[in-house]
């Protein structure tokens, strides 16, 4: 059974959520990139934390089968991203985040902020 980006984004969220992951947003891309439908965006505190809450959302998405086509900033850890090909996922510490600020140069695609109700 295949699963959608929207699903896929989901449980990303929620992976990064259940690893107490700061200010998890789902940002949908369709129709805005050709590069992906979905950006998941999320907080460390630490590069260890980043690490951690990287592992665990591709342990959550390989139980499901999802393949991950290509990871980055693994070694550094202060921008981890993640390519599930529909949805890339962006694991930063907050002064990368805050840096790179990817919430503002995609401002024009739908938000989601996920607090982990379903």
């Amino acid at each position: 059974m295949e699963i959608s980006g929207a699903e896929i984004a989901e449980l990303a969220a929620k992976s990064a959520y259940d690893r107490k992951a700061l200010d998890i947003i789902i940002l949908d891309l369709k129709g805005i990139s050709s590069i992906t439908d979905y950006f998941v965006i999320c907080t460390g505190n630490s590069d260890t934390h980043v690490q951690g809450i990287a592992e665990k959302i591709k342990e959550s998405l390989d139980e499901k089968d999802v393949k991950l086509w290509n990871s980055e900033g693994e070694r550094k850890a202060t921008w981890i991203l993640l390519d599930y090909i529909d949805v890339i996922v962006h694991i930063f510490t907050k002064e990368a985040r805050e840096f790179y600020s990817l919430e503002r140069l995609w401002g024009d695609a739908p938000k989601t902020t996920y607090d982990g109700e379903d």
